[in-house]
């Protein structure tokens, strides 16, 4: 094999890592749209397609984060450290894995979702994922810094506003006297659900930040 033979089989490597973080990130935005499409939809047979298309959508991630590890065993040569690629991957996993369970419960716990809470929280995490992307677009040139740090930022604002949200929901929910035990449990159960994933988005924030800190 010839020196530039040699060298596009590494940019090619490299070009696959990136490749599946672009489609991983764009399926969690795809996620978090459909997410909020299902908090306005009152219908619970148009609600019961929204879950299908996340439960599809979150099977495909588990596709594409495990090409990801496959890819990390096979190359001895990445992108960036090793240690990187698997918690970012891990974290945009962990992304979807909370979308779709949050919206799972809602469907085995008879839940509608049309309140403002999870409207509020919807709308936070489709904001949140997007700029998730929008950070992980950027990994490939590491150019344009100023679009990663601005995304990052805005992540972090995201989660603190998310954690809010969840605190005021939690404390209406407890000073409703017509909410009993099971159904606390119950609500409850999803919120915090709904919340980690702004936790999640944050741990991919943090990871794009150390990379940038180490590579740009």
């Amino acid at each position: 094999m010839g020196l530039q033979s040699f060298l596009r089989s590494f940019i090619s490597r490299d070009y696959i890592f990136y490749s599946l973080f672009d489609k991983l990130a764009a399926e969690i935005k795809g996620m978090a749209s459909n997410l909020r499409d299902l908090s306005f939809e009152s219908n619970i047979d148009n609600r019961a397609e929204i879950i299908a298309k996340l439960k599809d959508s979150e099977k495909k991630n588990d596709v594409l984060a495990s090409s990801i590890f496959n890819e990390l065993s096979g190359n001895f040569i990445t992108p960036f450290d090793r240690e990187d690629i698997h918690a970012l991957a891990t974290s945009l996993d962990d992304i979807s894995d909370n979308i779709f369970i949050a919206s799972k419960k809602m469907l085995l716990y008879q839940f509608n979702p049309v309140t403002p809470e999870i409207q509020k929280m919807a709308d936070l995490i489709l904001e949140s994922c997007h700029q998730v992307e929008r950070a992980v677009n950027e990994l490939k040139n590491m150019k344009n810094l100023k679009v990663m740090t601005e995304a990052i930022t805005l992540i972090k604002e995201i989660e603190s506003r998310s954690d809010d949200v969840f605190d005021a929901a939690i404390a209406r929910f407890y000073s409703d006297d017509s909410i009993d035990a099971k159904e606390m449990i119950k609500r409850k159960e999803i919120f915090s659900k709904l919340e980690s994933v702004s936790d999640k988005c944050e741990d991919a924030a943090n990871t794009v930040e150390s990379i940038i800190i180490k590579y740009a």
